[in-house]
């Protein structure tokens, strides 16, 4: 195979304009967004120095995005996906810019910080379902995977860039000019979204509230390939998520070196840039569901691994494989949702996903800490991964369509 094919798949930025608008917005918009990231923590720190406080961020991002999402999936599937996003754009640019104003005056009450942090989270629940059905709209079946590859793989390198970028930003000009970096950085993804043509859902649109909301997850649950992907994604999550476990791994076999421990989270974020980076055989093979249970498996064999190794540079290529495997299972994921479900209900269903892309390695953390407070680290990972590899069996066990089947057309269940 030529060096060419092995690289991402840059199809869709030749062949749609709009994809390449919608690509330079996201990226700088996912820039500024790490970068906020990061100064929420820093100025929530500075504030209280108190670390329920900085837990509470986490709480202050996750439950808006839990309690948020599944009912503006079931809006977004009602209306223009165009004018929400639009308006999800335009509500978390506003709190950015709040949060700058507060950065430069100073004397805020740290809830107040945490009440803007909520509310931009929210209106970011609110454009990610409408977000979710822009590439299938907008190209070819056959490009469907490539740009979401292209998608992920500018996501990952500004998760590399942003936090590195927001420290320098602070040590220079301060908490209030990274937020305005980040209010300003919306203005490119409104201009991305701006040009789309109106989106409306193709099909029955979405019954309002509770009941729009209800379809949606009897088709969750109903369709064997959507749920098979979302159950394996949970399995890698929940039971194997390694981050929490790091520090205590770290002081157990490598005397608790910071430059380890640094180490072992870029590890993982450098397996997953150059797996993307060399996606194309996996976007052009059009078999994400197959692909999907093979790197999830991987993920869990390569974290026992992992938890095994006494030696810093096994443990390092273990996490670099993990990295590299979850980026080809969530790539897979992603695709398996927008190309097997209805126009109609992808709202909704990229709710669905994305509340088990944030829950599943925040339950994970949990369950590491637990098992590991009553064993050890290296017991937890070496347990967990092998969870993984025994849930992820018994789902391409009972779910033979996810096991076998390609990338096709929306279906029912």
């Amino acid at each position: 195979m030529s060096l060419a094919r092995s690289l991402i798949d840059v199809r869709p930025l030749r062949t749609s304009p709009v994809f390449r608008r919608l690509l330079i917005g996201r990226t700088v918009s996912v820039l500024g967004s790490f970068m906020t990231m990061v100064t929420v923590m820093y100025q929530v720190w500075d504030m209280t120095h108190s670390s329920v406080w900085s837990g509470a961020v986490g709480l202050a991002q996750a439950l808006p995005m839990v309690g948020v999402s599944l009912f503006a999936g079931a809006w977004v599937d009602r209306a223009d996906r165009r004018r929400v996003y639009l308006l999800g754009t335009v509500g978390s640019a506003v709190c950015s810019f709040l949060l700058a104003v507060q950065g430069f005056t100073g004397h805020v009450p740290v809830g107040v910080v945490l009440a803007l942090v909520a509310v931009q989270t929210s209106f970011a629940a609110l454009g990610a379902p409408a977000a979710g059905v822009f590439v299938p709209r907008l190209l070819p079946k056959e490009q469907v995977a490539a740009a979401l590859a292209l998608n992920q793989a500018t996501g990952q390198a500004m998760m590399l860039v942003g936090p590195a970028l927001a420290g320098v930003v602070l040590g220079w000009w301060g908490i209030g000019a990274c937020y305005l970096l980040d209010a300003l950085s919306f203005g490119l993804s409104f201009y991305g979204a701006y040009g789309l043509p109106a989106l409306p859902p193709e099909g029955e649109k979405s019954r309002p509230g509770v009941h729009g909301v209800l379809d949606g997850l009897r088709f969750l649950t109903g369709h064997r390939v959507v749920r098979g992907a979302l159950l394996t994604d949970l399995a890698a999550t929940v039971l194997s998520m390694p981050a929490s476990l790091f520090p205590l791994v770290n002081a157990e076999r490598f005397g608790g070196d910071p430059r380890t421990l640094g180490l072992f989270l870029s590890a993982l974020a450098s397996g997953g840039v150059a797996a993307t980076a060399f996606s194309g055989p996996v976007t052009r093979l059009a078999r994400p569901g197959p692909v999907m249970l093979c790197a999830s498996g991987t993920w869990g064999v390569a974290l026992a691994l992992f938890g095994l190794t006494t030696s810093a540079w096994t443990g390092l290529g273990m996490l670099v494989l993990a990295g590299a495997a979850d980026a080809v299972a969530v790539l897979s994921r992603t695709t398996i949702v927008q190309t097997r479900t209805p126009d109609a209900l992808l709202g909704r269903v990229t709710a669905a996903e994305t509340i088990v892309g944030q829950a599943g390695p925040h339950l994970g953390n949990v369950r590491g800490g637990v098992v590991a407070g009553w064993t050890s680290g290296a017991t937890a990972l070496v347990t967990g991964g092998l969870m993984c590899v025994l849930a992820v069996a018994a789902v391409a066990t009972t779910t033979p369509e996810l096991r076998k089947g390609a990338a096709g057309p929306p279906d029912g269940p």
